[in-house]
């Protein structure tokens, strides 16, 4: 990605630039920060420098992102890198006799290798295997016999362990007395959005870098430098969107065409306020559920928290109009008129409890509970908050 690429964390990338500089390197960092705040990004940007033929290090510019080495970091397939993350326990039964007529584990194969295409798509994509227990004791075991061999080309194997608060306890130890005594070759980097999830005895062997919450400000500015076609208001709508989190920002920006008005994301801004319409009409309430239905059953996930997310910035929008009525950062500077109506319209509806129930509906969907009864749910709830007098 090299360190231009990676969107705020500049202190950050100071302090592991000058480790890497004077060549004092920690053996094990625990990377902690909000979710999709980049900290994979970094650790792979390190994996990078350190195995790429023409990095530079003097003028702050890192890998090169062209030569094998760093083809080979990015399709996850570097000799010298090995990437953890929790997978199903049939990805790693033994004997690989077994495993050729094992159809547990050629379906297991196929939704991992799924995993790792998503994540070259989207490099702030954190992945994790639905059915898995966690990081496993057979990962870190087999960590373990790769880390007592010497790097190939490199100065190093690095190890990127990702949602490391997920390691299975047994798991955990064993990687602990990894950490006790670390071959001087190998450089350990954690991942987690949630450190207390981690046993102290392993934080209190890493060096901790805290990565902060992307600002609405870096995000703008990147966009506007690296993506200089993405116009009004659709850059508003990503950067209101994503709230920080470069998952959701990066999935945004790959998910258009050169037409800002008709980009997937404001076709299903678009859905939602009708959907929301519908919601509120007292003989089309039939049709609202039914649309929420057919949300449920034919958006992804990842698209049904666009739909939500949508309604959500339309929400914070009435709010702020309510309070400062010529308040002018809106998410949706687009569609004013609308937002001023929909304040004029409902002017006892509580909004922040109606936020709120948004996003706990967004968040339920993440969390993998049924879309159709999430929609059912949210659907007659927000109708009642809304029509509250």
């Amino acid at each position: 990605m090299s360190w231009k690429n990676i969107i705020g964390q500049k202190q950050q990338i100071r302090v592991l630039q000058k480790a890497l500089e004077t060549d004092r390197f920690a053996h094990a960092y625990l990377f902690t920060g909000p979710e999709g705040s980049g900290k994979e990004s970094v650790a792979f940007e390190l994996a990078s420098i350190l195995n790429c033929r023409t990095a530079s290090l003097q003028n702050g510019e890192g890998s090169c992102q062209t030569c094998p080495d760093c083809m080979q970091v990015r399709s996850f397939m570097h000799q010298n890198i090995e990437y953890l993350f929790p997978v199903e326990s049939a990805l790693l039964d033994p004997g690989e006799g077994a495993k050729k007529e094992n159809k547990k584990f050629t379906e297991a194969r196929e939704r991992y290798e799924a995993l790792l295409e998503q994540k070259k798509e989207n490099p702030y994509f954190s992945p994790a295997m639905e059915r898995s227990m966690g990081i496993l004791t057979e990962q870190i075991i087999a960590l373990q016999h790769k880390a007592s061999f010497m790097p190939g080309e490199g100065s190093k194997k690095i190890f990127i362990i990702s949602q490391a608060d997920r390691l299975h306890p047994s798991a955990a130890n064993k990687l602990l007395k990894l950490l006790e005594e670390p071959p001087a070759h190998v450089l350990f980097i954690l991942v987690t959005s949630r450190p207390d999830g981690l046993l102290p005895t392993i934080r209190s062997r890493c060096q901790t870098v805290r990565f902060s919450k992307v600002t609405a400000r870096e995000l703008r500015l990147w966009l506007m430098e690296n993506r200089p076609e993405i116009l009004e208001p659709e850059l508003s709508f990503i950067v209101s969107f994503s709230r920080g989190n470069l998952r959701l920002a990066w999935e945004l920006i790959n998910n258009r065409d050169s037409n800002g008005a008709e980009t997937p994301t404001m076709l299903l801004r678009n859905q939602a306020l009708d959907y929301l319409r519908k919601v509120l009409t007292p003989n089309r309430f039939h049709e609202a559920v039914m649309a929420a239905e057919e949300s449920a059953r034919n958006l992804t996930r990842s698209e049904l928290t666009l739909f939500l997310g949508a309604l959500l910035l339309f929400f914070q929008d009435i709010n702020h109009r309510k309070i400062v009525p010529e308040f002018a950062e809106l998410n949706n500077p687009d569609i004013t008129d609308s937002i001023d109506r929909f304040a004029r319209n409902f002017p006892h509806a509580d909004f922040f409890t109606i936020s709120t129930l948004t996003e706990e509906a967004i968040r339920t969907i993440e969390r993998n509970a049924s879309p159709l009864l999430v929609m059912a749910s949210y659907t007659s709830e927000i109708r009642r908050l809304l029509q509250k007098i």
